[in-house]
Formats: C-alpha cells, sequence, structure tokens
C-alpha cells in the first residue's frame, strides 16, 4: 500500500494473494490494510491538503502532467500487469492504461480555467463573490473491470482542483493502481496527496463511508453496493458521486447501415469480456432487418478468439472470477429455461481459468433474468421490435439509465431516440465509447453525478459565495 508517499505494508503483516483469471496463477500478493492502515492513510490525506490546496491550480497540473508523461513511457510494462491481475488481452490492456493518462491530461488542461465569479451591485454599499474551494479529503473506491482508467476519472478532477485522496482498489486488482500512483509520487506529488489502501471492504471501504474527515466519494460498482455507499455515506451528509450499473439497450432500425450495426454490437457487447457498465445487453432489432442481422452477428461472433491475455492474436480474455462466470451462466439458463435459443456460446472451453464462450440467445422472455437484471459478462439478447415505438418502450422498461445506442440513416430516428430513451449517454451509430469532453453518469437506478467533462469539477469543489461591504460607500440612487 501506499500512505504519505511511502510503500508500506499492512500493520499486521497480512496479504492477499493476487491470480491471473486465465490461468490461477498467482501474480503477487498485496497488502491487506487494517482500521490503522485506512486511519493513517487519511491522516495522511488531511494533513497534505492545506499545501495541496494552497498550490496554484497550474502548477498542480504540471506535477499530474509529469507523471503521466511517466505512465505513458511504461505503459507496455503496466499493460501485461494489469492483464495479469484483471485477464484483459494485452491490446485492450494498453488501451486502458492510454485511457489512464488522456483523462489525467485532459483535466491538468483545465487547471488554468478554475475560476470563480462576482456580481458587481448587489445593492450601493455591497458586491458580491463567488468562490470555488475544495472539498478536502475525498475517498475513491473502485471496480475490478478498469482499475487503472476508471482510476483517473476520479483522481484526475480531484486532484487539480485541490483535494487529497485515499483510494481503494478493488481487492482482486489493486497491483496496477498502486504502480501507477507509485509513478505519480516519484514524479513529485507530495507525501499524503494520493494514497492507496487495498484491502477488506468491510474495514478499508466502510472506514472511507463512515469516518467523517472524508468529505466526499467516488464510487463505481454495482447499484445494490452503490445504494449501501449512499445510504451509510448520508450518516455525515457526505457527498457521493455514484457511477452504477446498467442494462444499456441498443435499437437497429429497418435503415441502418447493417454491416457497421453488426461491428458495433460485437464489439459493444464483447469488448473486456462483456465486462463493462457501458457495454451493450440487451438488443433491439426491427422485424424486417432480424434474420439478416442475427446471421451475420453470430458469423462474427464466432470469430472472436478466446483464451490468455498474454498469447499474441486474443480478442476476448476469462471473465474475472468463477463467481462472475457462474452468475453469468444462471442468467442465460434460466432464459433458456423460459424458451430461449442459444444460438452460439454458452460453454466453457477450456478447463483452466474462467472463460466463458461468447453467447448469443432469441426469442428472450421478456421477464427473464437476462432482461431484468445487468448481465456483466459474454451475453447477448437479441429481441425483434415492430417499430421504433416498440424498441423505445422495451428500452425504457428497466430500473437501470447509463447508456443507449442507435443505429439509423434517419437523423429524425436519431433525434427521437436520443430524446425519448431514458438514459445518460446515447450514441447514434457509434460503438460505446466514452469522451472526457462529455459528462457521463446515469439516471434512474444508474448513479448519481457526473463524471467526466468539465462538469465532474464542480463535484469536487464547494461553492461559497462572498459579500463585502465597500469602504467607500456609493451615493444613493435616486429613486
Amino acid at each position: 500500500m501506499i500512505i504519505a508517499g511511502e510503500w508500506r505494508r499492512a500493520s499486521d503483516g497480512a496479504t492477499t494473494e493476487i491470480r491471473n483469471p486465465a490461468s490461477g496463477e498467482v501474480v503477487d500478493r498485496a497488502a491487506a490494510g487494517t482500521q490503522q492502515d485506512i486511519d493513517n492513510a487519511i491522516d495522511a490525506a488531511q494533513s497534505a491538503f492545506r499545501n495541496w490546496s494552497s498550490t496554484p491550480p497550474a502548477q498542480r497540473a504540471e506535477i499530474m502532467s509529469r507523471g503521466t508523461r511517466v505512465v505513458k513511457e511504461r505503459e507496455k510494462d503496466l499493460a501485461r500487469l494489469l492483464t495479469q491481475e484483471q485477464g484483459k488481452p494485452m491490446r485492450e490492456a494498453v488501451a486502458e492504461i492510454r485511457r489512464f493518462a488522456k483523462t489525467m491530461e485532459y483535466y491538468a488542461s483545465l487547471a488554468k480555467t478554475l475560476r470563480g465569479g462576482q456580481v458587481e451591485d448587489l445593492d450601493e454599499q455591497r458586491y458580491g463573490m463567488i468562490v470555488k474551494q475544495p472539498i478536502g479529503v475525498c475517498g475513491a473506491i473502485l471496480p475490478w473491470n478498469f482499475p487503472v482508467s476508471l482510476m483517473a476519472n476520479k483522481i484526475g478532477p480531484a486532484l487539480v482542483t485541490g483535494n487529497t485522496m485515499v483510494v481503494k482498489p478493488a481487492p482482486t486488482t489493486p497491483l496496477t493502481d498502486l504502480q501507477v500512483v507509485r509513478i505519480l509520487i516519484e514524479a513529485g506529488l507530495p507525501p499524503g496527496v494520493l494514497n492507496v489502501v487495498p484491502g477488506p471492504a468491510e474495514v478499508v471501504g466502510e472506514s472511507l463511508l463512515r469516518d467523517p474527515r472524508v468529505r466526499k466519494i467516488a464510487f463505481t460498482g454495482s447499484t445494490k453496493t452503490g445504494k449501501h455507499v449512499m445510504e451509510t455515506a448520508a450518516t455525515n451528509v457526505k457527498r457521493v458521486t455514484l457511477e452504477l450499473g446498467g442494462s444499456d439497450p441498443m435499437i437497429v432500425c429497418d435503415d441502418a447501415n447493417i454491416d457497421e450495426a453488426v461491428s458495433g454490437a460485437s464489439v459493444g457487447r464483447f469488448f473486456n469480456c462483456g465486462q463493462a457498465c457501458i457495454a451493450v445487453k440487451r438488443l433491439y432489432v426491427f422485424d424486417s432487418v432480424f434474420d439478416r442481422f442475427i446471421t451475420a452477428l453470430v458469423a462474427k461472433v464466432e470469430k472472436l478468439r478466446i483464451g490468455n491475455g498474454l498469447e499474441q492474436g486474443i480478442t476476448t480474455g476469462p471473465m474475472h472470477t468463477e463467481a462472475h462466470r457462474a452468475e453469468v451462466e444462471a442468467q442465460v439458463d434460466d432464459a433458456v429455461k423460459r424458451g430461449a435459443r442459444v444460438l452460439t456460446g454458452n460453454t466453457r472451453p477450456y478447463e483452466q481459468g474462467y472463460f466463458y464462450s461468447p453467447a448469443i440467445l432469441v426469442d428472450v422472455d421478456e421477464q427473464s433474468r437476462m432482461l431484468k437484471e445487468e448481465v456483466f459478462g459474454p451475453a447477448l439478447p437479441v429481441m425483434r421490435v415492430k417499430d421504433l415505438d416498440d424498441a423505445i418502450q422495451k428500452s425504457n422498461d428497466t430500473i437501470y439509465g447509463l447508456g443507449s445506442s442507435i443505429w439509423t440513416r434517419d437523423l429524425e430516428k436519431a433525434n427521437e431516440a436520443a430524446r425519448r430513451l431514458e438514459a445518460g449517454y446515447t450514441w447514434v451509430n457509434s460503438i460505446p465509447d466514452l469522451y472526457d469532453e462529455l459528462p457521463f453518469g446515469g439516471v434512474k437506478q444508474s448513479g448519481l453525478g457526473k463524471e467526466h467533462g468539465v462538469e465532474a469539477l464542480d463535484y469536487y469543489q464547494e461553492t461559497k459565495s462572498v459579500v463585502v461591504a465597500r469602504s467607500n460607500r456609493r451615493p444613493a440612487k435616486l429613486s
């Protein structure tokens, strides 16, 4: 773990094995943080806050940029470690390290834009100022599916606005996060500004939620856990940003470019072995093009190469844990019992590792678990719809509202879908991908608050009003 700029063992010496999902081999051991460790980390962040928040934003940005440049120089080594602990193919791991760097560079670039405002004449004697101030110590609770890039979503806006932070990585993917933060510190990030404490959720995570010195929590994870985060943080009226689960619909209209839509569905569902919050999880295809579309999609998915992410040419790695694989299998089994047909996949191709062959299902009942729950793995239900109204109604029939997409050549259809789909993000003729320039966050039970964009800065700042009486009173205005 990293506390106050130092690499430390757990106070009681305890460690956790980190295993490769493709082979089961031990990659390394990580410290398992204790109550004393997380208390020390919060102490360090609190002690560092005064100096860091007083550092000019441009200087904070230069320190962030310097560390980010070193991360980019070491991307291959970092990507290899990420593949070993998470399971994703090397090319996806490299892309994640680059995404981390891009996000950090984006927020560093906003440093000189940080400003408040002024109201010149509140009345004849006073003017007002609007002051933006950092919140203080912030906590980040990270997931295992994109542990590095999603860390940037939190530390980027937090650090540039002058906050300090304690990061809790996912228990199964702490290694690359630790190495990245180590690089940032070696490049000049002051001790205590950014601390990393791996460890059990009931100790490390709960302390971040309950300790009143931690003023804000940024969490990415399941909706169930997000509700607990929100409830617990409310005890101290703590700010939260929640990026939670999704069951993102994709609509393919009868005028769509079918070849491009098929590629979009394949990438959108099966990237990172389907383990992404913004992955396509429900696919609605107009009846008139359904047969053509499904034939092309099955053929494309069957060309995906499954295997150890360290091997050349692999496009689909293992699922992250046995429990996650079993959950997807259970959701597929439920759909089959209700009448669904599996057109491809739904097998365990290797005895070793948590591999699962990408599955496509049709004739899926509307009450099946696959349509009512989030499916966090490579299984895709494909449904027929009559028209756009039918597609939108079924797309919105969910507790989730993270992302959505539509494929059509008709601008009016695209605009109508963008307006009516109940989601925080809508892609038109595009695979689901996030951009630092655009705010990202869900509606309904998919989250609270925004990450990405300049909007994210507001979630790490307090807005304070200041009223100043002029020493030289202005003459009263004539009525």
